[in-house]
C-alpha cells in the first residue's frame, strides 16, 4: 500500500473536520463529482479494500489525514450501485453524499465484525433512495443514515429525505442494522424501513443524537423485521456526544418526532429498549405496535424497558413497555401507502 497513490481532498462542508484527523482527507477508491447519470455495476465481480493497511494506521493513532472511503459519489444525481461485492473498506463502504436519486441494490458488504468504521451504506445529505437486496457484515452500521456534524451541518442545511430500505440482511454484533445519525445536524426525514433481516446485531434501527445537532429525526417508519440475537431492539439516544471541534452551540437541540415501528418479531434479545431522549427536549411521537421479543433465559430479570424522556404509544408489544409509552388500544403505526419518486425509477443493467 502506497499512501502517494491517493489524492487528497478537503473535509466535507457539512463535518468540518474527521474522526481520524481534523484536516483533509484521502480520496475514496472510487469516487466522482458533479456527474449525472452514474453506473457501477458487475456480474458479482469483487472490490478489494485492502482495508487492514489502514485499520492498523487507525489503531495506532498513526494517520494524519482520514482513511479512504471505498466508494464516494458527490454533488451528483442518478446513481446506481449494484451487483457487486466489496470487502474490506478502509472506512465506510458507500457514500453518496450532496445527491440524489440513488439506487444501492445486490450488493455484498463484507469486513471484520472489529474493523473500525467500515459502515456498509451511509446516503448523507441525499434526496430519494433506495437501498434493497443487500447482505452486510460490518464492524460498524451496516446502514447509516446522515446530514452533518453539529454547526456544519447546520450551517450547510441539506437533509437526508425520502429514503427507502428493505430486504437487507445484516450482522454487525457492535452496531446497528439501521442508524439515524449520529450526525444528523442537517435533518433525516421520511425513511420507510420494511422486511430486514438482523442477526447477532447490536441493535435494529438505532437513533443517535446529541445537544449541539440541531437538525431533526422525523417521520420514520419501519416494519417488518426479523431479528435473531440481539442486545437491544429499539435503542434511541440523545447523548451520543462526539462533536468536531469545541465549538458546537449547546441551545442547538434535535428534534425526535414522528418515530413509528411495527410487525416486528425478534429472539434471544439481551434487552427489549433503551429510549433516552434529552433532558428539557424529549423525544416524541414514538408509535411501537404488533411487537413480539423473546428475551434470553439468563436475562428474563433484567429491567427490559430502560425509558427516560420519551413519549409516544404501544399496542400489542411483549414484553410490556414502559410507563412512558402506554398502552393504546387499536393502534396501529403508520406506515405511508404512497410510493416515492425513486421505487418507480427502472433499474440499469450493463452488458458486453
Amino acid at each position: 500500500m502506497n499512501e502517494l497513490e491517493w489524492p487528497h481532498l478537503p473535509v466535507l462542508p457539512s463535518y468540518g473536520s474527521g474522526r481520524d484527523a481534523s484536516g483533509a482527507r484521502f480520496s475514496s477508491l472510487i469516487f466522482g463529482t458533479n456527474l449525472t447519470d452514474v453506473v457501477i455495476t458487475g456480474q458479482n465481480g469483487t472490490i478489494d479494500g485492502q482495508g487492514s493497511y489502514w485499520w492498523d494506521k487507525f489503531h495506532k493513532k498513526q494517520l494524519s489525514l482520514n482513511r479512504p472511503f471505498m466508494i464516494e459519489i458527490m454533488y451528483s444525481d442518478q446513481i446506481q450501485i449494484s451487483d457487486l461485492t466489496l470487502i474490506n473498506s478502509p472506512n465506510w463502504f458507500v457514500h453518496p453524499v450532496y445527491s440524489s436519486n440513488i439506487i444501492v441494490k445486490g450488493l455484498t458488504i463484507l469486513a471484520p465484525v472489529d474493523s473500525p468504521n467500515t459502515d456498509g451504506i451511509n446516503p448523507d445529505s441525499c434526496t430519494n433512495t433506495r437501498i434493497e437486496d443487500c447482505y452486510i457484515v460490518s464492524g460498524d452500521d451496516c446502514i447509516a443514515a446522515k446530514s452533518g456534524w453539529d454547526e456544519y451541518g447546520i450551517k450547510f442545511g441539506k437533509p437526508t429525505k425520502h429514503l427507502v430500505i428493505r430486504r437487507v440482511t445484516c450482522i454487525s454484533p457492535d452496531s446497528a442494522m439501521v442508524a439515524l445519525g449520529s450526525e444528523m445536524s442537517g435533518g433525516i426525514e421520511d425513511v420507510r424501513v420494511e422486511d430486514l433481516t438482523a442477526i447477532n446485531t447490536e441493535s435494529a434501527v438505532r437513533i443517535k443524537t446529541a445537544v449541539g445537532r440541531g437538525g431533526f429525526v422525523k417521520n420514520i417508519f419501519v416494519r417488518g423485521l426479523n431479528l435473531n440475537t440481539m442486545k437491544y431492539v429499539f435503542w434511541m439516544i440523545g447523548s451520543y456526544g462526539q462533536h468536531p471541534d469545541p465549538n458546537y452551540d449547546p441551545k442547538a437541540l434535535p428534534i425526535i418526532t414522528g418515530i413509528n415501528f411495527k410487525d416486528v418479531v425478534a429472539k434471544n434479545v439481551t434487552y427489549s429498549a433503551k429510549l433516552e431522549g434529552i433532558s428539557k427536549d424529549p423525544f416524541t411521537g414514538i408509535c411501537i405496535s404488533n411487537v413480539s421479543i423473546e428475551v434470553s433465559a439468563q436475562k428474563k430479570k433484567k429491567l427490559q424497558w430502560n425509558c427516560t424522556d420519551v413519549a409516544g404509544v404501544t399496542n400489542n408489544v411483549t414484553p410490556p413497555p414502559c410507563a412512558l409509552l402506554p398502552h393504546k388500544e387499536k393502534t396501529d403505526c403508520a406506515f405511508p401507502n404512497d410510493k416515492l419518486p425513486i421505487e418507480g425509477v427502472q433499474f440499469k443493467t450493463c452488458s458486453l
